[in-house]
């Protein structure tokens, strides 16, 4: 696993470390991971109560394991379903969806396993033989996704671009290679030290995870035992769902994109934002200027648009060869941390108190951004609930930080001659 070391306590920010530190116990061992990119590291594994003691040691809180054994890391012996609401969504329509996931691995042969997330979801994982690659179960938790949205349309989605989400959104991406969840009895950085807590499915219809705590669950434990008991004996297997997943390719139904970090796939949708995508037959080239692009290919604040709406972000082309925005989106900040991030909104709000009112919950798009070692947040705000004379134009940004700065990315040094990707959904 991946150390997430949170160095300077619970509130600030962490750093990711894929490398085991070369300064190690000799009862810490490792195995070899390869990435996407190519590159490897070789990361912890645990095995026992001395590992986890170090790992706390150097400043891990919560544990985000591969979803592979070390004895072979190329097949991953679990499906993972994470449910992540969108904002505005209640716990109750969380464990609506929960059960439904557990019906869908249900139907197609799998055990589902239900825990809390100890944030604001909900984890089902079903044990499977690693007898398939990461590609085949990415498409099979496709496949699983667009089912549940299938039988709980107004519940759940699958769509991967956050302007796109309502209700509950079955992250499918978490089961890719390199993606990491919490572990079952992970306690969460939160200021109630909440767990990532097992359940018994008969739990789940009226859990509350706030009862979930580092002060709670070991009582719990000793009460109730680990409802995960006997996880490693329901072994299934993916044949069903890859059907599924082939029956919906037949009906032209794309691969569902990927992370940005990923090289493009075969037969994978478009991976563009639906508010960036060109409309038919429009040209590939920028008409903007002045501002420059974001790193995800944004427009920055100097930008603006044809119509006056002053919507910088998110254009396909016009009659005038000038873009026009398909998604009414502004961008807010840029911030090394979500607290930044969050203070630069305030500002923003304070400034537009008659736009804010009419803005919905999910018109609020917080994206945790991967740096090099840590992630940045970067917010954005979807105006398409504001009335178009309403709408305020692109702004500077409240906060404008660069997770790149400094960096050489020439390929003299290695790189691959220009910025990784900082897309998100």
């Amino acid at each position: 696993m991946a150390l997430k070391r949170f160095v300077n306590g619970a509130e600030a920010e962490p750093f990711f470390q894929k490398r085991a530190p070369s300064s190690r116990p000799d009862w810490i061992s490792t195995a070899e991971l390869r990435f996407p990119s190519g590159r490897t590291a070789d990361e912890v594994v645990l095995s026992d109560a001395a590992g986890l003691a170090w790992v706390v040691n150097l400043g891990c809180i919560d544990l985000n394991p591969h979803p592979v054994l070390d004895s072979d890391l190329d097949h991953p012996d679990e499906l993972r379903v994470d449910l992540d609401p969108v904002p505005g969504v209640e716990w109750p329509q969380i464990l609506a969806v929960a059960l439904v996931a557990r019906d869908v691995l249900a139907d197609f042969g799998l055990t589902g396993w239900a825990k809390t997330s100890g944030s604001r979801g909900m984890h089902i994982y079903a044990r499977i033989s690693p007898s398939w690659s990461f590609t085949d179960v990415r498409r099979s938790a496709v496949a699983v996704a667009r089912e549940i949205e299938r039988r709980s349309p107004d519940l759940a989605t699958s769509k991967w671009w956050k302007e796109e989400r309502h209700g509950v959104f079955v992250d499918y991406n978490q089961n890719a290679k390199d993606r990491t969840v919490a572990s079952a009895y992970s306690v969460r950085p939160l200021p109630d030290a909440r767990v990532s807590t097992p359940l018994h499915w008969d739990e789940v219809p009226g859990c509350d995870p706030s009862l979930f705590t580092i002060d709670t669950v070991p009582d719990r434990f000793a009460s109730v035992g680990d409802p995960w008991e006997g996880i490693d004996e329901a072994v299934g297997s993916l044949a069903g769902l890859l059907e599924l997943a082939a029956a919906d390719e037949a009906a032209g139904m794309p691969d569902a994109p990927w992370p940005p970090n990923y090289e493009k796939q075969a037969g994978e949708a478009p991976r563009v934002q639906p508010s960036k995508r060109r409309a038919a037959g429009g040209s590939g080239a920028s008409a903007a200027s002045g501002g420059g692009k974001a790193a995800d290919g944004a427009a920055t604040a100097p930008d603006a648009t044809a119509d006056g709406a002053g919507v910088g972000v998110g254009v396909a082309p016009s009659p005038t060869g000038r873009r026009k925005s398909t998604k009414p989106l502004i961008e807010i900040a840029r911030a090394s941390t979500k607290a930044e991030a969050l203070e630069g909104l305030e500002r923003w709000k304070a400034r537009h108190p008659d736009v804010w009112p009419l803005l919905e919950a999910r018109d609020v798009l917080t994206d945790s951004m991967r740096g090099r070692s840590s992630t940045w947040t970067r917010i954005r705000l979807n105006l398409e609930h504001v009335p178009l004379d309403q709408r305020p134009p692109q702004e500077p940004l409240e906060v404008d930080y660069d997770p790149w700065a400094g960096v050489d990315f020439s390929p003299d040094d290695g790189g691959s001659g220009g910025r990784p990707s900082a897309s998100a959904p």
